[in-house]
């Protein structure tokens, strides 16, 4: 190999090196984990996955989800709140989306979901909660059923403990769970109030949602620590309260003696009512 040839690839060899000697290095014991968390995380890029936003309210720290088909412009929201609509509309004006339904994972008691006044704002727009949750909804929702947005869809699975009405949506590939409060990031939502159950909760999360992959993401309702994704291993592993056996897990839930959440008295009957309450 002629010496002026050497010369013309020896930028492209450094380069490649580079980034070789950059990579990121899989933790020893995880390589296969991580590797699959990689290939599961880098296919939500691809364009047959379906388009996904994550949002944030922070008064009550609350997670919007915004998922899409790319392809027919459908599109579902999870858990929107009265203060962020604007700004969600906004969103999914600019990203050329059309709404098609608002769900709720349950009926709220920290804030006022936004369902209603986007009922409003949006022609068309079907709402969507638990028919346990005593909430009212153009769609009221049952174990099995499906919400589909173009070629995706959302399975729901019912996952009461927190409230009688609490549900987690499944993407039909089982690569996404949206847990709303029944499973937080390392941990998981209170059972005092609104029909709270420690043992029903319990079960609900080990039966619905642990029996879902290990790599499947899991995004819950809030998150009070900057926490913004989790997954089935993860929880199954490191929750602090959800690991214990279900006698220790009812103790823990029986004497967390919260105070209840300054918005219940306005949240719940406004949300029984999709949000419409004094709007």
């Amino acid at each position: 190999m002629s010496s002026a040839l050497l010369n013309r690839l020896k930028p492209a060899v450094s380069s490649a090196l580079r980034l070789w000697s950059s990579r990121p290095t899989i933790p020893p014991g995880l390589s296969l984990r991580y590797a699959a968390s990689v290939r599961l995380y880098s296919g939500l890029m691809e364009p047959a996955a379906p388009l996904f936003r994550q949002l944030f309210e922070s008064e009550s720290c609350t997670y919007t989800y915004l998922l899409a088909d790319p392809d027919t412009r459908e599109a579902v929201l999870i858990d929107p709140v009265l203060e962020t609509v604007d700004r969600d509309l906004q969103l999914i004006q600019q990203l050329g989306l059309n709404l098609t339904v608002a769900l709720n994972t349950h009926c709220h008691a920290d804030h006022i979901t936004g369902t209603g006044l986007l009922k409003k704002k949006v022609f068309g727009l079907k709402s969507g909660i638990s028919k346990h949750s005593g909430a009212a909804a153009d769609i009221q929702l049952s174990d099995g059923d499906s919400i589909t947005f173009g070629k995706h869809c959302l399975m729901v699975r019912e996952t009461p403990g927190h409230t009688d009405g609490c549900v987690t949506y499944v993407t039909g590939d089982q690569r996404m769970a949206f847990t709303g409060d029944a499973l937080l990031i390392r941990g998981c939502g209170r059972t005092d109030f609104q029909q709270g159950s420690p043992h029903r909760l319990y079960e609900s999360v080990h039966q619905k949602i642990f029996s879902l992959p290990g790599h499947c993401f899991i995004y819950p309702a809030h998150d009070y620590k900057g926490q913004t994704v989790s997954t089935v291993d993860e929880e199954k592993k490191f929750n602090p309260r959800l690991t214990k056996t279900v006698e220790e897990f009812v103790k823990i839930m029986d004497n967390l003696n919260l105070p209840k959440p300054k918005k219940i008295d306005i949240s719940v009957p406004a949300n029984l009512v999709c949000g419409l309450h004094d709007i």
